[in-house]
């Protein structure tokens, strides 16, 4: 027979049914239910109580009730949970099905061995730190991160938008964990879950309900330890470039530095020197000195960069990658017959084409079967560098970035290529197929041009240029034999046949910078040598005429003295004859 409910301080009372023999009030102070059961509800139930599927938002308040041990809260609509901590022999709580989404009020239940709160809202654990006794539980359901605690062993996390093992990676910790549930989570459904789980978790006896076995176990540790060296591989080769990176930026900062001060050096070369500029109305120039002082400037911010390297040497496939002008030593080391044999392709990054120039030889020697060139960021500004790429032995393809290359805004830059370099019958240019309409169209522009070259040039200029095997080809020409109509294109296509260079496009070559620098200071050394050589002549010329000079005028009085001293001596006949002999005798003597 249920007996009526008791407020706590009620002005007005709400029912709801857990039992026969259970009743609800309110408290209108606080506004929270309370609950009192009937002495029959008691000793029926005396160290449990049901409440599921009351619709409660909130825990009532529970009197006289501080022996329960099994509490039940499914299927309601708790956001919170409280007014249960007077409950201290509490081992049991169920709050499975609710709206609760942080974890407090449980400080004082010592006792608790299971708590479930699978299908909830918690994001985070907390506030458990008390519960030593804890074995079970669940949270499966909701969305949180996971902590260890001391005594769990077993924990349901079913469910719970885990998708990174580093976000359960704190429960390797716990020694006393044996069961754990972990499906319906993403890392679930990962290939490594398994053996990563198991690897980190070697105390575990079930996984997702399973049991484990020993071979499941010793599989998981090898398959855990592959995978660990998987990734710290990963994590090897994203070092690799990142480092790969920064060293580029470095070098294409120093590079746009370089070009920076080039340009300006250039500018004032060409727009000041020896010209008066007006600083406040007086005439002032540009001495050497401030050249200096700017070049100090700028190596100073160059040296100011990060200590990065200066160069990067890559070997990516069949292709040699270099960037920046120390790159090219690469090209004395002792490269392995198998890797200089893959080296199919050559980049050239953040160097200067003259510098390029200057490591050919050793290119074709190094890699016989790179077969294709690459520049970018090389300073080709003018059709004639091209001239220097035909002392390679072969190349297929080449390409020339726009970037940093001003020579590709030359409508006609193609096929001067074509033209210059007909011998190794190209097979692309910047990745388009070359037709023999373009070889047609480049002999027809250039063709000439080659000819001119050869004309102007001096006899022994073009023998310097050739072997024995082609001087009798140019002493054809010289004959005239050559100038017939349709000759030249003849040479040129056996030339092609032959993948040997015709005779005139070997007089277009490329000089450097820096071989034109020693030239000129070669040639400034002949000319200062000549102007002494010159200057010597001249003055011993110059003396002599004086000598000359005075000589003429002298010489009347000297002619007379002569004769009148020539007569003196012979005025005695005898004593100029003993004279004589005496100096004969003197000269035997």
């Amino acid at each position: 027979m249920p007996v009526k409910s008791r407020s706590r301080q009620s002005s007005h009372s709400v029912s709801s049914h857990a039992s026969d023999n259970t009743n609800f009030g309110s408290s209108s102070s606080v506004t929270l239910p309370v609950l009192q059961r009937t002495a029959e509800e008691k000793i029926l139930n005396s160290d449990r109580l049901t409440l599921e599927r009351q619709k409660l938002t909130v825990c009532p308040v529970i009197d006289g009730e501080d022996h329960l041990r099994l509490l039940n809260f499914q299927h309601n609509f708790i956001t919170r949970i409280q007014n249960i901590s007077n409950l201290q022999n509490l081992v049991f709580l169920d709050l499975y099905d609710n709206q609760i989404e942080e974890i407090s009020g449980l400080s004082t239940l010592r006792s608790l061995r299971v708590l479930l709160l699978g299908k909830n809202r918690i994001k985070k654990i907390s506030n458990l730190e008390n519960l030593k006794n804890l074995d079970v539980l669940d949270l499966h359901g909701n969305q949180k991160d996971v902590d260890t605690l001391p005594r769990l062993q077993r924990l349901f996390l079913s469910f719970n938008n885990i998708s990174s093992f580093e976000d359960i990676l704190c429960l390797a910790d716990s020694s006393s964990l044996s069961d754990i549930t972990l499906d319906g989570n993403p890392i679930a459904q990962e290939t490594w879950y398994k053996h990563t789980v198991l690897h980190h978790m070697m105390q575990l006896r079930q996984l997702d309900m399973k049991r484990i076995t020993e071979e499941e176990r010793r599989m998981a540790s090898v398959a855990a330890r592959k995978e660990e060296e998987k990734k710290r591989e990963s994590h090897k080769q994203t070092l690799l470039k990142e480092k790969k990176r920064l060293t580029i930026c470095n070098i294409a900062r120093q590079w746009e530095i370089q070009q920076n001060r080039i340009a300006l050096v250039d500018s004032l070369n060409q727009d000041k020197d020896n010209e008066p500029c007006q600083i406040n109305g007086s005439a002032a120039y540009v001495f050497p000195e401030e050249s200096r002082s700017l070049d100090t400037i700028l190596s100073s911010a160059v040296q100011g960069l990060s200590v990065l390297e200066s160069h990067l040497v890559e070997v990516e496939g069949d292709t040699l990658c270099l960037y920046g002008a120390g790159a090219l030593e690469c090209l004395d080391r002792n490269w392995s017959v198998q890797t200089a044999g893959i080296i199919v392709t050559v980049s050239f990054i953040f160097i200067e084409f003259d510098e390029i120039v200057q490591v050919l030889t050793k290119l074709k020697m190094k890699f016989p079967n790179s077969v294709h060139l690459k520049f970018k960021e090389t300073n080709l500004v003018t059709l004639q560098q091209f001239n220097a790429l035909a002392q390679m032995h072969h190349i297929e393809q080449l390409t020339v970035d726009p970037q940093g290359n001003p020579v590709v805004n030359f409508t006609l830059w193609k096929y001067y290529v074509l033209f210059r370099l007909n011998h190794f019958n190209l097979q692309k240019i910047n990745g388009v197929k070359v037709t023999e309409n373009d070889i047609v169209m480049a002999e027809r522009l250039f063709g000439i041009l080659a000819y001119v070259a050869s004309s102007e040039l001096p006899h022994y200029r073009m023998l310097s240029l050739f072997g024995e095997s082609r001087r009798k080809q140019f002493h054809c020409l010289l004959e005239g034999k050559g100038k017939k109509s349709g000759l030249g294109s003849e040479e040129s296509t056996n030339n092609r046949r032959n993948g040997g260079e015709s005779t005139t496009r070997a007089t277009l070559n490329y000089v450097t910078k820096d071989f034109h620098m020693e030239k000129l200071e070669e040639i400034k050394e002949r000319k200062t040598f000549c102007q002494t050589y010159v200057k010597k002549l001249v003055k011993e010329a110059a003396d002599i005429n004086m000598k000359n000079e005075s000589l003429q005028k002298l010489w009347p009085q000297m002619f007379i003295e002569l004769v009148r001293d020539a007569v003196i001596e012979i005025r005695n006949k005898n004593s100029y004859m003993k004279l004589c002999l005496q100096r004969i005798t003197d000269q035997k003597q």
